[in-house]
């Protein structure tokens, strides 16, 4: 069976699903590759916590990775314009319990 190419016109129809769309809260990022892709696993670290778990694996194609990057870099300009610099990690003193009770064991 031939496919024909969308017309330039056309939109693309994309769908999320409910379960997708509650998106998964991440607050590290792991990037691995190969020559073929490269890998980002998304992860939650919580303090206190000695384990944590890949909440998210996406699988890139290095050009993927790069339309990617540039897109982020985008937004991140255009966030910034709107709210000021985001600050760096580094630049931010962030308590060790993260604001709330002191683990104790």
């Amino acid at each position: 069976m031939d496919q024909q190419p969308l017309p330039n016109n056309s939109q693309l129809n994309i769908e999320i699903s409910e379960e997708v769309a509650e998106g998964e809260y991440a607050n590290l990022a792991i990037i691995t590759h190969s020559n073929a892709e490269f890998v980002v696993d998304f992860v939650n670290v919580m303090p206190g916590t000695p384990k944590s778990r890949v909440k998210s694996r996406i699988i890139l194609t290095p050009q993927h990775a790069k339309r990617l990057m540039h897109a982020l870099t985008e937004n991140i300009q255009k966030y910034e314009s709107v709210n000021g610099l985001i600050k760096d990690l580094e630049e931010i003193q962030l308590p060790l319990n993260f604001g709330g009770p002191t683990a104790q064991a």
